[in-house]
C-alpha cells in the first residue's frame, strides 16, 4: 500500500464486497414458535386437565378433550403439537443455515455448531426424565431427545436437492412400517398394538423398560420428516417464489389426503403415540397449513398488532419448557397452587374456578418470566 507521503499518483482502493444483507426476519415463525409454547405452559399449568375434569357430562366435555392426547388410534388437536414443535425447529434451522452462510460460515462450523446443539437437546431431553422420586431414571422419550436426533439428520441433509430431501423422507417412513410390520419379535409382533409393537421391543433392549403411556423412543426415526419438513418449508419462504402460500398449502393437501388415506384404507392406522406414518403426515400437512396461514396473515397481510404476547414467548422457547418440565413440574407449580388455593379459600370459590384461578396464576408467572428476560435482552440457545 502507497503511503500518503508518497507523491505518486495513487491506487484507488480495492472494491470490497458488499456487506451481506441480513436474513429476513419472520414474525409469523416467532408467533407460531410462541403460540406453541403458551399452549405447553398451559397444559403444564393444569389448566386443560381442570377444564375437562370440570365438564365432564356438559357439551364442552368433548371440547375441551381435544386437550388431550388420544388414548392410542385417532387424532386429537393436542397430539398436533408436538409435530408443530418438530416443524418449527426445523424452519428455524433454515433461517440459521442462511444466515450462517451470508455471513461466510463454513459446513465445518455449521457442523459443529449442529453438533453442539444436538449434544445439548439430548442431554436436556434426558435430564428431564431421570429425577423420579424412586432416584434416577434413562428414558428416552422426552421431545428434545428426539429433537436432538432429528435436527442432526435435517442438517446433515439440509444442502441436498428438494426432491434427495423427499425422498429420504419417504425412506424414513417406509423404514418405520418396515420395523413394525416384517420384524416378527415374539411378544411384539402385533404392529400397531400397545405394549406389544417393535418400538416397545426397542425401549427393553435400549431403556429395559416400556412406557405405560405407548410412548416409544424410536419416534424419532419417523417424526425427523416432521423437521426436515420444516426446513424445507423455510427454505421455500427465504427463496423468491411468489407462491409460497399457495406451494404450502398445496403440500399440505397432498400429504394431509396421503396420510387420511392411509388411515382410511386400513392400511396403517394414525396412532400418535408410535408415530404411525399416517399420523406423520397428517399431523406434518395440519403444521403446513398452519404455517402458510400465519405466513400470509402476518408477513404478507402485516397484520402484526398483539403478537407479542406470544413472541415473548416463543424467544425463550427451549428455556420455559425447560422450566415448566423440570421446575414447574417438580416444585413450582404445587408451590403456587397452594398459594393461590389459600387465598382464594375464603370466597369458598367453585373447585372448578379454584383450580382455573391457580393455573392462571402459574401461567402468568411464567410469561413474566419469559417477558423479564426479553426486557433484559436474555436469550437462552443451546
Amino acid at each position: 500500500m502507497i503511503s500518503p507521503s508518497t507523491p505518486t499518483t495513487t491506487i484507488p482502493p480495492t472494491p470490497t464486497a458488499p456487506p451481506a444483507s441480513r436474513t429476513p426476519r419472520l414474525l409469523s415463525l416467532d408467533f407460531m414458535r410462541g403460540l406453541i409454547m403458551v399452549l405447553l405452559a398451559l397444559e403444564s399449568a393444569g389448566l386443560y386437565e381442570q377444564l375437562t375434569n370440570g365438564t365432564v357430562n356438559t357439551p364442552f366435555y368433548r371440547f375441551f378433550l381435544q386437550f388431550q392426547h388420544h388414548p392410542w388410534h385417532g387424532l386429537r388437536a393436542w397430539d398436533l403439537i408436538q409435530p408443530a414443535f418438530m416443524f418449527m425447529a426445523g424452519t428455524a434451522m433454515a433461517f440459521s443455515l442462511h444466515r450462517q452462510q451470508l455471513e461466510g460460515r463454513s459446513w465445518n462450523y455449521s457442523f459443529r455448531k449442529a453438533l453442539r446443539r444436538s449434544g445439548w437437546l439430548f442431554f436436556w431431553g434426558v435430564l428431564d426424565y431421570a429425577v423420579r422420586p424412586g432416584g434416577l431414571s434413562f428414558e428416552l422419550w422426552d421431545v428434545l431427545t428426539q429433537l436432538s436426533f432429528t435436527c442432526l439428520l435435517a442438517f446433515l441433509i439440509s444442502r441436498w436437492s428438494v426432491t434427495a430431501q423427499i425422498a429420504v423422507c419417504a425412506g424414513l417412513l417406509l423404514l418405520t412400517e418396515a420395523l413394525y410390520r416384517f420384524t416378527h419379535v415374539p411378544g411384539f409382533n402385533q404392529p400397531f398394538t400397545d405394549q406389544h409393537n417393535f418400538g416397545n421391543y426397542v425401549d427393553l433392549l435400549l431403556m429395559n423398560k416400556i412406557n405405560k403411556g405407548g410412548w416409544v423412543a424410536i419416534n424419532c426415526i419417523p417424526t425427523a420428516v416432521h423437521t426436515i419438513g420444516g426446513v424445507l418449508a423455510g427454505k421455500l419462504l427465504l427463496g423468491t417464489s411468489a407462491r409460497k402460500t399457495r406451494t404450502l398449502i398445496g403440500w399440505a393437501l397432498l400429504v394431509l389426503t396421503l396420510g387420511y388415506t392411509l388411515d382410511l384404507a386400513g392400511i396403517t392406522p394414525i396412532i400418535k403415540r408410535i408415530a404411525t406414518s399416517s399420523f406423520v403426515l397428517v399431523s406434518l400437512g395440519y403444521s403446513l397449513l398452519v404455517l402458510a396461514l400465519c405466513y400470509w396473515w402476518i408477513d404478507l397481510r402485516n397484520h402484526r398488532r398483539r403478537l407479542q404476547f406470544f413472541t415473548i414467548v416463543g424467544m425463550n422457547s427451549i428455556f420455559i419448557y425447560l422450566f415448566f418440565e423440570i421446575v414447574g413440574d417438580r416444585w413450582f407449580t404445587g408451590y403456587i397452587t397452594a398459594i393461590s388455593n389459600g387465598i382464594t379459600q375464603p370466597l369458598h370459590p367453585p373447585a372448578l374456578l379454584q383450580g382455573i384461578i391457580a393455573s392462571l396464576c402459574v401461567f402468568g408467572l411464567e410469561w413474566g418470566l419469559c417477558w423479564f428476560l426479553y426486557r433484559k435482552k436474555i436469550f437462552f440457545r443451546v
